[in-house]
C-alpha cells in the first residue's frame, strides 16, 4: 500500500481538490495532519464530500486549530504546542493520502515545518497553480524536496492552461506530469470521480 502525501507551491493552489482526486482513484483514506481553522468544515469534511466510494476512511486530525493562520501562529492563540511526535500516521491497512497545510516551509512550531512531516517512504505530489511567480515557487518547492533526500513523484497543474509555464517547470525541474485540472466552474462529486479516472493510471505507477 502506498502513502501519497499532497503539498503545494503555496496556500489556495487546490491541495483539497488533489487530494479528493487521489483519494477517489486510489479509494485510499484521507487524513490532514494539522487543521488550521474552518473546523465547522474542514478539508476533511470537503474531500468526505467530493468523493465517491465507500472504501475511503476519513482519519481525525492531530491538531484542530480554530484560527485561519499558520500553524504555529494559530496553535499560540490556542495556547497549544504543535509537537511532531504527537503527529502520528493512522494506522491502516489501506493506501493513505496526506494532505499538507499551505507550503512546504510553513511552520508547525519555531523549529519545525510541514517538510518534517514528510517520510522518505511518501509518494509526494505536488499542486502547482499559474500565477506571476509560479514558476519560481514551483521550482524551489521541487529544489526544497530534494535538498531533503525525497523523491517527488510527480506534478499536478491546476487552472487554466499555461503551456509554456507547465513546460519550463518540467524540464527545469525534471518532474513528471501526471495530470492537469482545468478551471472548473463547479467542483462536485462528479468532476471528482472524472479526473480521478483520468490520473488513476499515472497514479497506478507511481
Amino acid at each position: 500500500m502506498n502513502t501519497y502525501f499532497i503539498t503545494g507551491i503555496g496556500t489556495d493552489v487546490g491541495k483539497t481538490v488533489v487530494a479528493a482526486i487521489v483519494t477517489e482513484a486510489m479509494q485510499a483514506d484521507y487524513w490532514k495532519p494539522v487543521q488550521a481553522g474552518e473546523l465547522q468544515h474542514t478539508d476533511t469534511h470537503s474531500v468526505e464530500e467530493l468523493i465517491s466510494n465507500s472504501k475511503s476512511v476519513m482519519h481525525e486530525h492531530s491538531y484542530a486549530l480554530r484560527t485561519p493562520m499558520s500553524p504555529h501562529a494559530a496553535a499560540a492563540i490556542d495556547g497549544v504546542h504543535i509537537d511532531l511526535e504527537m503527529i502520528e500516521e493512522p494506522e491502516t491497512e489501506n493506501h493513505l493520502v496526506i494532505e499538507g497545510a499551505g507550503g512546504l516551509l510553513v511552520p508547525l512550531n519555531e523549529q519545525e515545518t510541514i517538510l518534517d512531516l514528510i517520510k522518505n517512504n511518501y509518494k509526494v505530489i505536488v499542486v502547482s497553480r499559474h500565477y506571476l511567480g509560479s514558476i519560481n515557487h514551483t521550482l524551489l518547492t521541487l529544489s526544497e524536496l530534494r535538498s531533503r533526500g525525497l523523491e517527488v513523484s510527480g506534478i499536478i497543474f491546476n487552472g487554466k492552461a499555461h503551456p509554456t509555464t507547465e513546460h519550463i517547470i518540467k524540464k527545469m525541474g525534471h518532474v513528471e506530469e501526471i495530470g492537469r485540472i482545468d478551471e472548473e466552474a463547479v467542483i462536485d462529486k462528479q468532476v471528482i470521480k472524472k479526473y480521478a479516472e483520468m490520473f488513476k493510471p499515472r497514479l497506478e505507477a507511481l
